[in-house]
Order: structure tokens, then C-alpha cells, then sequence
């Protein structure tokens, strides 16, 4: 049976973060992951997260100005993203959280980014996967990394073990074609997995991407991240969660 995260950056946007656990649990839903979660004191999502069950699987480094999305790898900025790093490792290991995705920023450098990833595998305590994500140009014009190509070629050139790659199948599925084919081609350094609609980030039962017949290809034995703009209630949006579980 597979196993879905609630990505509360999307789904029940509207609760406060704890509440918006609790609402993942009630829905069905095997665990949750976040975007920033820095407003909440993380004992308070603890707390929501031991009461529920729910494991965290992830949360991202906070994004800088407004329009940035990240930090990273932006030369000149490194005390700024490494302040980030810290904050957000340590949030993740006050809540337990599995894995930090540190965003790279727009217009980066390589060698900046790197450095500033060494940093973040240094500093990692053990049970904390460090993940960096392409995402597609449509959604995010000059951000860092475009292509899964592109990320495995940064994770592969720092070669930690507790560096991996996000598997972002609606990005993937913007920009690179054959979503199956890319997913075998990076398996290997792939970290978490997450899904929507193509192409508007829709629920994933809508769209060009029939994830019922994709899913299984995958054979993905960790969580997927349902990271999807649910256009109304989120309960409203959730027809998919109970067959996509056991097809």
C-alpha cells in the first residue's frame, strides 16, 4: 500500500500548522511535510506530530526576500544561508523531521552552492537528510537548478551520503518529458518523491499525468509528498488519496 505525506505548504493552507496536522490525520493521510515553518515554535508541531502519529518528512530552509526562493547559492549571501541551515536543522531535529530541503535561490553559483551544501552535510545530526530540487523554468524562471541533471550533477560532485536529490514529478513533468524514465535515471540519489497535476499543480487525479498507471512504475518505497494547489477545501480535493493508496 502506498504511503502519502500531506504537504501542508499547499494543503490546509489555512489552519495553523498543528491544526493543519491534525486535519492531514484525520483525512487518511500517512505523514505530513512542510514549507517554513518558523512562525510555529516547534514544540507546538511536536506536539501536534506525537498526538497524530504523523511523521514529518521534510521541511525546506527559509526562502530570503520575497521572490528569491532561497539562499544557497547566491554568492555573497553565505552567512545569510547558513543562518538558514541552522535554523532549519535545528527545527528538524526539535520536531524529528526526516529530511531539509535547502533552496538554492534564483541567478546562483555553483561553487557557492556547494560550499554552502558541505556546510549543511556537515552540520547535519544523524537521521537528517539534506535534499535540493530542480524546479521547472515556467514556475520559476532562473532558479538555480532546472533539471533533474542538474542536481544529481551537485549531489554526485559532493558525494555525502546525506546529500540527496527531490523528485518532483509535476516539476519533472513541465519541463523533461518522460517522467518514468527520468525517475529510473536518478534513482539512485533520489531522496523523497512528490506529486501534482501537470501542468497547472492541480489535485494529482486531474491533468495530463495518469498517476494511477505512473505510480506503480515508480516503485517508490518511501512517502510521496501530495505538494498540490487544492483550489477550494482541502477535503474537497482528496477523492484521489484512497485509490492512488492501494492501486
Amino acid at each position: 500500500m502506498r504511503r502519502f505525506s500531506a504537504n501542508l505548504g499547499f494543503l490546509w493552507a489555512d489552519h495553523p500548522l498543528p491544526d493543519a496536522i491534525r486535519a492531514a490525520k484525520a483525512a487518511g493521510f500517512a505523514a505530513v511535510e512542510c514549507h517554513f515553518p518558523y512562525a510555529i515554535p516547534a514544540a507546538e508541531v511536536a506536539r501536534a506530530l506525537t498526538e497524530t502519529g504523523l511523521p514529518m518528512v521534510s521541511l525546506n530552509t527559509r526562502p530570503g526576500a520575497p521572490g528569491e526562493f532561497g539562499l544557497a547559492a547566491l554568492k555573497g549571501r553565505e552567512a545569510e544561508a547558513r543562518a538558514a541551515i541552522d535554523q532549519a536543522l535545528a527545527y528538524a531535529a526539535a520536531t524529528g523531521t526526516g529530511a531539509v530541503h535547502v533552496m538554492a535561490g534564483k541567478h546562483g553559483d555553483e561553487a557557492t552552492f556547494r560550499a554552502n551544501l558541505a556546510y549543511a552535510c556537515d552540520r547535519a545530526p544523524p537521521g537528517i537528510t539534506l535534499l535540493i530540487e530542480a524546479l521547472n523554468a515556467q514556475d520559476v524562471p532562473d532558479y538555480h537548478l532546472g533539471s533533474q541533471a542538474q542536481a544529481a550533477a551537485t549531489v554526485q560532485a559532493l558525494n555525502r551520503p546525506n546529500l540527496k536529490q527531490m523528485f518532483d514529478c509535476y516539476h519533472v513533468g513541465r519541463t523533461e518529458g518522460d517522467i518514468a524514465a527520468t525517475f529510473r535515471a536518478h534513482r539512485a540519489l533520489i531522496g523523497h518523491v512528490q506529486f501534482a497535476a501537470v501542468p497547472d499543480r492541480g489535485p494529482p487525479d486531474q491533468g495530463s499525468v495518469d498517476y494511477a498507471s505512473l505510480l506503480p512504475q515508480l516503485d517508490w518505497p518511501g512517502f510521496i509528498g501530495a505538494e498540490y494547489r487544492p483550489n477550494g477545501p482541502t477535503e474537497a480535493s482528496l477523492a484521489w488519496l484512497s485509490r492512488l493508496s492501494s492501486d
